[in-house]
Parts: structure tokens; sequence; C-alpha cells
């Protein structure tokens, strides 16, 4: 009998041992920007804190006016021009592989915490996108959005501020929120808007 019980606290201690260190396992996730496996938390953390990519003032020689909006897919920044031969620059996520795309256009509209509505070709890859979602902090438009000319493309905000500095999106250009609000405070609806690779 007393090998018995002996037998049965030790399966109970690696039974309970067993069910400590599960938890620890489950919590690890795959970081792509680190390639390692990671405990979830500081993903959350990070993603949280958001992009480490500041705007800032930069000298800039071009031909464009104030105003002009110059968007970078290689540098993966975007370039407000400013008078006196400076730029303001943006960290930006781009389109990923496939999905990038050049042109010059301007802006058509301008909306404060938009709502989106998926494109059809959008849907079709992703099946379970609604058809819209509201605007709101959850709203992969982010807090702004400026419309460039009749394309399906914006400049807009992100719920994701990890991915600026990413090629990632499905043709969009995101900005943090915070610095989607400042580009959309310094731009008129008319602007050039040009989009080089």
């Amino acid at each position: 009998m007393i090998k018995f019980k002996s037998a049965m606290v030790m399966v109970l201690s690696l039974v309970l041992l067993g069910g400590s260190v599960a938890p620890t396992m489950a919590a690890l996730v795959y970081d792509a920007d680190t390639a390692s496996w990671v405990d979830a938390s500081t993903i959350k953390a990070r993603s949280r804190a958001g992009s480490t990519i500041r705007k800032e003032i930069v000298d800039y020689s071009s031909s464009y006016k104030p105003g002009t909006i110059v968007i970078e897919t290689g540098e993966r920044r975007l370039y407000l021009v400013l008078d006196g031969g400076k730029a303001m620059k943006y960290g930006v996520g781009v389109g990923r592989d496939g999905f990038t795309w050049t042109g010059t256009h301007h802006i058509t509209r301008k909306a404060e915490w938009p709502g989106w509505t998926p494109p059809q070709q959008m849907r079709q890859r992703v099946p379970d996108l609604p058809a819209y979602m509201p605007g709101g902090p959850d709203n992969p438009l982010g807090a702004r959005a400026l419309y460039i000319g009749s394309t399906l493309y914006r400049v807009h905000g992100t719920s994701e501020p990890r991915s600026i500095g990413l090629a990632v999106s499905s043709g969009c250009i995101r900005l943090t929120n915070e610095d989607v609000a400042d580009l959309y405070e310094r731009v008129d609806v008319g602007a050039l808007i040009v989009v080089n690779h």
C-alpha cells in the first residue's frame, strides 16, 4: 500500500509539474522581426509601443511645390515637401510583393476615423472580411485617411504600428495614427501625391 501511495504521489507530482511547464511553452510565439521564438507578452508590449521610426524635418531638394507628398516605397518613407528645401519625413508601411505600384495623383478626399469597405478583390483573397467596418481604433484605416485619386489606395493610419517600415499592405500606405493625424492637418484636398518605387 505504501508503494502504491508513493507511486500516486509521484504521478501526481509529474502531472502538476507538466501543468506548470505547459503554459510557459504555449506562451512562446514566433517573432519574425528577430526570427526567434519569444514570450508572447513581449510581442504584445512592443506592438502597443508603436513604431520606432519617428517623423523629422530633413533637407529635401526637389522641384515639387510645398504641400506635395512624395512616397519612396523602397525607402519606406513619405516626404511632405515644405518651404526652404525641407520636408517632413515619416516612416510608412507599403505594399508587399505583388502589391506595389507607382504613379502621380491628387488627394481627392480626407476623412477622420474613416469606415472601411474592403475592395472586392481583397474579400476574394480573404473571404472572412466584413463587407464594411465602421471607423474606430480597431479599424484597419486608423485615425485618418487621405484618398488617392480614383485608385483603391489610401494614405492612412493603422492599428498595427509595428508594420511601419515593412512591406505588408495590399498597396495602401500606412503611418502610425499619430503621424497620419499630423500629416492630415498639413495636407489639403487637391495636393499632389507622387508614389515612386
